[in-house]
């Protein structure tokens, strides 16, 4: 009797485990509408900025920089103006290399450089999640791309994580931080033609994001106790990434994510604030 009942517990947690694996249309749901905020960019805005969500992920915001201007596309199922007709194989390339099934070159303001780090079930996820969004026939402008776009990894993104990496709190709060493509914002950019200052200036803030918030600034995320956030709480933290409270009450801006971040779970948030915890001060 024990032993068929043991066997029975093994069947149980490998059917678990299994399952866990090849991830579901549910995980890819939270990924995409929580820590990587692709509504963010992809679903159109109506009055005052808000999002339109019965056009959700039809495409939005458009990026009009020295060396491209682009709108976030249409990634609805829509098969003439969205992604339905990609494979799934096409999708995941263009979500690991930035890479279009038309061999062109996304623009690195969707953070495909950040999404190496992409484990295969999430991946699997977040293609099942989309194969669920509701077709929407929206045609966004082609985008114009003045130079040969660059493709660089995020450090330490480079490659897809391991289901036993995200056991680790640090390790995990570092996957979803990177995925979440944090340090794309608030890091700021280095010499003239030298792209972002992952190197030498992680998590320093200062960037510009002008839209229909006005003007707003990054701020610094490291563990500077003066000008970062090594003397917030916890708690402090969590709030600022999901209600855009400081701990002085003031509001933060959009772009930043906190409508998104504020569908977190408390376990992801809990990693998060320790990786952040580990990212050196920068004054």
């Amino acid at each position: 009797m024990m032993i068929r009942l043991l066997a029975a517990v093994a069947l149980t947690a490998a059917g678990t485990i299994c399952a866990q694996a090849q991830g579901s249309a549910e995980r890819g749901k939270y990924l995409v509408n929580t820590i990587m905020t692709c509504q963010n960019c992809h679903t159109p805005r109506g009055e005052r900025g808000a999002p339109v969500f019965e056009r959700d992920l039809s495409g939005g915001l458009e990026f009009d920089e020295p060396p491209f201007k682009v709108t976030a596309p249409n990634i609805t199922q829509d098969k003439a103006t969205g992604i339905g007709a990609w494979t799934d194989a096409q999708i995941k390339t263009a979500l690991r290399t930035g890479k279009r099934p038309n061999d062109v070159q996304l623009a690195e303001v969707m953070p495909t450089n950040f999404y190496g780090i992409v484990t295969e079930r999430d991946m699997d996820s977040i293609v099942a999640y989309l194969r669920t969004v509701k077709p929407v026939s929206n045609k966004v402008p082609d985008p114009i791309y003045k130079i040969a776009l660059p493709h660089i990894m995020f450090p330490g993104g480079e490659k897809p994580f391991s289901e036993a990496d995200l056991s680790d709190k640090v390790k995990k709060g570092f996957y979803l931080a990177t995925i979440g493509h944090c340090m794309e914002c608030h890091t700021p950019f280095g010499p003239p033609g030298s792209g972002v200052d992952f190197k030498g200036s992680l998590g320093k803030g200062g960037r510009e994001f002008p839209g229909p918030w006005g003007v707003s600034h990054s701020r610094n995320i490291t563990s500077s106790k003066d000008k970062g956030i090594g003397g917030w709480s916890d708690a402090e933290i969590k709030r600022a990434i999901t209600q855009g409270v400081r701990p002085d009450g003031s509001k933060l801006k959009p772009p930043m994510g906190f409508d998104w971040y504020a569908r977190m779970n408390d376990e992801d948030l809990t990693a998060i604030v320790a990786y952040l915890r580990t990212v050196p001060a920068k004054e």
